[in-house]
């Protein structure tokens, strides 16, 4: 597993908010959902999205936009549109003056707009869960992020459009599955882009030596590493290895390791029957004690601690 990967493998989409909205000027939709991530892909017509900081962004037919939360923004069709539906947590509904909107305009499976033959069609999913293996990713990113159709040619877009409109048995896990393919081939494409500034870590896959070592560290946490048999895995010294890594990632082969493991501790005590003493042992922990000294110094609670208020 890569890091780009372990973004989702902590809490993958799962039942993630998925919807299509067909827009006929004027419109504006506020969005105050405090959502870690989202997705917005225009299949048709002119949108733009209005951060509560920073320049407005135009998204055109084709492209896809990746918004980190929890800042609020504002997605119209033009930035001067003053909004005329909030969302809040949970997807619920309200007029700018507060008014429930317990109904809106339903089109059809898992859409809603102000009119079916709306010139502009959005594709918008949520992930509405935090997980601490992406935080290194989420961390990375600028509070919008915009890849324009004509730097790629991707097919889920018109794929997930076609998707998001049935109904069949097993629909929400195809949805959620598409939705992650289509969010990580989104951050790899905009990643690899001149001028992106991908973090140290993300380019340091590319590197023959640390890449593989990167790669070894991901797919067996569990395993009681050290400097010299993870040297001894990717082909040069130890000093080699600790030298050129630290260079790269930006810290020496052990702590990142260390990061690693409790990010994936982490997500894994969400799991409701998860003990520590399991999760200790999946991510290289002698004893659930070691688990629970090397969390609470990093981060200040215990794996208990942590676990419940993740369910809460």
């Amino acid at each position: 597993m890569d890091a780009v990967s372990g973004l989702l493998d902590g809490p993958r989409a799962h039942g993630a908010f998925l919807l299509r909205s067909i827009l006929t000027p004027p419109w504006s939709i506020a969005i105050r959902d405090e959502a870690p991530l989202t997705l917005v892909a225009n299949v048709r017509g002119d949108a733009w999205i209005v951060p509560a900081e920073g320049t407005a962004v135009r998204l055109g037919t084709g492209d896809v936009a990746i918004i980190r939360g929890p800042d609020p923004y504002t997605v119209a069709d033009h930035p001067a549109t003053s909004p005329q539906v909030i969302i809040h947590e949970g997807q619920r509904c309200t007029t700018p003056d507060g008014q429930e909107l317990f109904e809106m305009t339903q089109l059809g499976v898992r859409t809603w707009g102000n009119g079916l033959d709306g010139p502009t069609i959005l594709l918008t999913g949520t992930y509405t869960m935090h997980g601490a293996v992406g935080q290194r990713l989420l961390g990375a990113l600028p509070a919008l992020v915009v890849v324009a159709r004509e730097s790629w040619d991707t097919p889920l877009v018109p794929l997930l459009a076609t998707e998001i409109v049935k109904d069949d048995p097993g629909q929400e896990a195809v949805l959620d599955r598409l939705l992650d393919l289509l969010l990580i081939a989104t951050l790899r494409e905009w990643f690899a882009r001149p001028g992106a500034s991908a973090p140290a870590w993300y380019q340091a896959h590319s590197d023959p030596v640390v890449g593989r070592a990167l790669r070894i560290l991901h797919n067996n946490p569990a395993k009681p590493w050290t400097v010299a048999s993870l040297a001894a895995q990717t082909g040069v010294s130890r000093a080699t290895l600790a030298r050129r890594f630290t260079a790269l990632v930006g810290e020496p082969p052990m702590a990142y390791l260390t990061e690693w493991r409790l990010a994936l501790a982490a997500d894994l005590l969400r799991e409701r029957d998860a003990t520590v003493g399991a999760v200790a042992h999946q991510v290289g922990y002698g004893s659930p004690f070691a688990l629970s000294t090397a969390f609470k110094r990093r981060r200040g609670v215990s794996p208990r601690q942590h676990r419940v208020a993740a369910r809460g």
